[in-house]
């Protein structure tokens, strides 16, 4: 089991808490027994304590009414009177034997000892013998018993006096305290009774008698001595590692450092031992419920993370593209909402990809393939001729003829629907299994055929002009559309997807201007074809190297003369040929597609400069210019919003240029792209305006936000009243139509004065400064001092 598993880690919880909670209890129990075993035992020393005392009492009771007995005795008592001490002392001797004393004495009542059983009485043993006389003359006089240590032992001492009728001695017995005394203790309270004694002088003390083996008895002992032991009350200690609960009972001290106690014990294991049985039962139920927590936690886990890695497997799939198949959850709870959840997000997210695929592969209009997915057709063709010796697959790409004219006049509702039947009629017309068409956007068409020869593709593209010779008609209109139609193929004219696209569109461009009908794609077709190629490879080289530079002209506020921004262009400085003019390449550039590398390079130029100066507080904005092929690029807007991104600007930090030219090769894909990039923030400016050949409807329906003058109008404006009024009307139209007017070529003070009199917003030209360098350019920034006003009583005729 891998514990970074969501399963493992359930398992592992509930176990954890099942096993403390398991150990929390059994450790309270178990203390708890320990505890009331404890106080168990402590309420039984007392008893014990209680019990052992009476027993002594009771002992001493029925020693004493043994020594009576001997008081008593007629014979004693003559033996008494006439002083005869042998008599007394046989006595003494055998009355002691049968009631089991060991000492036997006969004090008068001078207090001096008359008569013992012992050959020399211990000096301790008279005096504690007269002490006892002397408290039971004191009392009563009916005797009195007590508890002593003679030598190493404990008696029971009792003393009764002999009476005729007068008290006329005192009979002294002593009895010791032997085994069985204690282990009557033992049989009544199953306590362990030890007797130990401490004589005179000694710090230690010595087991007299004990229920405990004798080993145990002198550990108990030397327990004892290590504790001081002596006072009443109740103690812990140990023996051979066994916890006893002692009490301590003293029974006598001597006036000499005599003393004697009674410990009684109770081992804490055999108080607990009736429990233990109880803590298997528990510990035995704790494993069990251990096992039953982690099989029950084991099944819930899975029930939990079988939904999880099925949900996961479908997330795997998903993201791999495939939305065939969904989880399958049929639950209740809150998993199965999520199943739920996620089967609905899985059948939106595929019926969100099906419909972005058909945005980025499908041509909304017609329904046909876009260019984006006609290309990835070709390299597959290209891909499958590689592999078979011999084999080629050609395209062909039209445009139609005269399809501007029918939409400017009929409008594009009309132009749509046209474009709808054309699409109908060419596919139609395909002659070849496997033949794809596809719409590349405006009026342009194309066809893959693949496996197919040259002479088969020249068949294909005269049956597709005689099919468009054949008037369409529609909405009670008939139109005739003819079209350009190029052809080349794999492998004779180029060796990829890209490189085709581009000779084929050449060739349709050359079919389209020679007017007849199809031409075959040949290296003679593009002017100085093999100069091409190379500057082509040397343009790719110049852009990894950096050879590009970027210069600003800068725009000026007419009214206030401030600098508001700039215009970018680019510059060619060759590592052999030196400086090259834009006229040398970038028409070039513009043909081959390269245009749209060499504008992403000016617009990452740009934001990088124009991220820096505001960093410093400097605000312009510069504006980019936009060609044809960029217009019809889907890609643009997003590659844009990915390079402001990363130099953290907003769109509005520049404009874009365009062309009239560029917009109206293909309005409907162009305007798209140019809402795109509205939508963002850019701000939209129609470069060169006057000069092309667009409709002021086109105009009106274009994001713009600025309107440039072109400079062929703005130069000699000052001499050419007819220059002048076409400014001044531009300017008018710009402002009635809410743009921002610039205009392009001021190289005059004169012209400046002028078009700030006709209210032109913005201007820029070799008046106020040309095309720089970035470094002169901010160089001049601060060295720029516009013209002063004229007077006002000057008036410029216009």
């Amino acid at each position: 089991m891998r514990l970074y598993r969501l399963e493992s880690k359930i398992v592992a919880l509930f176990i954890i808490l099942i096993v403390v909670v398991q150990l929390a209890g059994f450790v309270a129990i178990r203390t708890a027994i320990d505890r009331n075993a404890r106080s168990a035992i402590s309420e039984e020393l007392v008893i014990g304590e209680r019990v052992f005392t009476r027993l002594l009492d009771q002992n001493a009771q029925k020693l004493t009414q043994g020594a009576r007995l001997l008081a008593s005795d007629f014979g004693f008592r003559q033996a008494i009177g006439t002083d005869d001490r042998a008599t007394i002392a046989s006595a003494l001797a055998n009355h002691g034997a049968r009631i089991g004393a060991s000492i036997g004495m006969l004090v008068g009542t001078d207090g001096l000892l008359h008569a013992s059983t012992l050959d020399y009485p211990d000096t301790d043993l008279q005096r504690s013998s007269l002490e006892l006389v002397r408290r039971a003359g004191n009392g009563n006089g009916n005797g009195a018993a007590d508890s002593a240590v003679v030598g190493d032992r404990l008696f029971q001492i009792v003393a009764v006096p002999v009476k005729a009728p007068v008290t006329i001695a005192w009979v002294v017995m002593g009895f010791p305290v032997d085994r069985d005394l204690v282990n009557d203790m033992r049989a009544l309270s199953q306590l362990q009774v030890s007797v130990l004694v401490r004589q005179r002088g000694s710090a230690g003390w010595s087991a007299d008698v004990s229920t405990l083996p004798d080993a145990q008895a002198r550990m108990m002992a030397r327990e004892a001595s290590s504790r001081q032991m002596g006072q009443a009350g109740a103690t812990d200690v140990q023996i051979e590692g066994n916890q006893y609960r002692a009490r301590v009972l003293p029974l006598a001290r001597a006036s000499n450092g005599q003393e004697a106690v009674a410990v009684l014990q109770r081992s804490v294991s055999e108080a607990v031992a009736p429990y233990q049985r109880l803590q298997l039962i528990l510990l035995s139920i704790t494993v069990l419920g251990v096992l039953g927590a982690a099989v029950a936690s084991a099944v819930m886990a899975r029930r939990i993370t079988s939904p999880l890695r099925e949900l996961a497997t479908v997330a795997k799939r998903l993201g791999e593209g495939d939305y065939s198949e969904g989880p399958y959850i049929r639950r209740q709870d809150e998993i199965g909402r999520l199943g739920a959840a996620f089967e609905t997000m899985r059948s939106e997210i595929a019926s969100r990809e099906l419909k972005i695929s058909r945005l980025a592969y499908q041509d909304q209009l017609t329904g046909l393939p876009n260019r984006v997915q006609f290309a990835d057709l070709l390299r597959e063709a290209i891909g499958q001729a590689q592999v078979r010796p011999g084999s080629s697959c050609h395209i062909l790409m039209l445009d139609l003829d005269r399809f501007q004219h029918v939409n400017d006049v009929l409008g594009h509702s009309f132009g749509d629907a046209l474009l709808r039947q054309v699409a109908a009629r060419l596919s139609a017309q395909l002659q070849h299994p496997g033949a794809k068409l596809a719409r590349l956007g405006g009026d342009e068409f194309a066809i893959l055929l693949p496996d197919v020869d040259l002479d088969g593709a020249l068949d294909q593209a005269a049956h597709i002009l005689r099919a468009l010779e054949q008037p369409l008609s529609l909405q009670e209109q008939t139109v005739d559309l003819g079209a350009g139609i190029g052809v080349a193929g794999y492998p004779v004219h180029g060796q990829s997807s890209e490189v085709l696209l581009s000779r084929v569109e050449v060739a349709m461009y050359a079919a389209k201007r020679k007017g007849s009908g199809v031409v075959v794609y040949d290296p003679a077709i593009d002017q100085s074809s093999q100069e091409n190629l190379s500057l082509l490879s040397e343009l790719r080289r110049a852009l990894e190297r950096d050879e590009f530079m970027l210069y600003l002209q800068p725009k000026l506020d007419l009214a206030s003369g401030a600098v508001v921004g700039g215009e970018a262009l680019v510059r060619w400085v060759h590592p052999e040929k030196g400086f090259i003019g834009p006229d040398n390449f970038i028409p070039f550039a513009e043909t081959t597609g390269f245009v749209r590398m060499l504008t992403l390079w000016m617009m990452e130029k740009v934001a990088r400069l124009s991220a820096e100066l505001r960093a410093q507080g400097v605000f312009l904005k510069f504006s980019v210019n936009l060609s044809t092929r960029d217009l019809l690029d889907p890609e643009l807007p997003a590659a844009f919003g990915a390079i402001l991104e990363r130099h953290r600007l907003t769109p509005s930090a520049l404009c874009l240029e365009i062309t009239e030219s560029a917009i109206m090769d293909d309005p409907a894909r162009a305007q798209s792209t140019l809402d795109r990039l509205a939508a963002m923030g850019f701000a939209l400016s129609i470069d060169d305006f006057g000069t092309g050949y667009s409709s002021l409807a086109y105009l009106k329906r274009l994001p713009v936000d600025e309107l440039k003058i072109d400079k062929s109008f703005v130069m000699k404006m000052a001499q050419d009243q007819d220059d002048a009024k076409i400014v001044r009307s531009t300017v008018d139209l710009g402002h009635n139509l809410g743009l921002r007017v610039v205009a392009e070529g001021v190289e005059s003070e004169e012209v400046w004065f002028l078009l700030r009199q006709m209210g032109c917003d913005q201007g820029q030209g070799y008046f106020m400064g040309k095309p720089m360098p970035v470094e002169r350019f901010m160089e001049w920034l601060p060295r720029w001092r516009a013209p002063q006003v004229l007077d006002q009583s000057e008036n410029i005729a216009i």
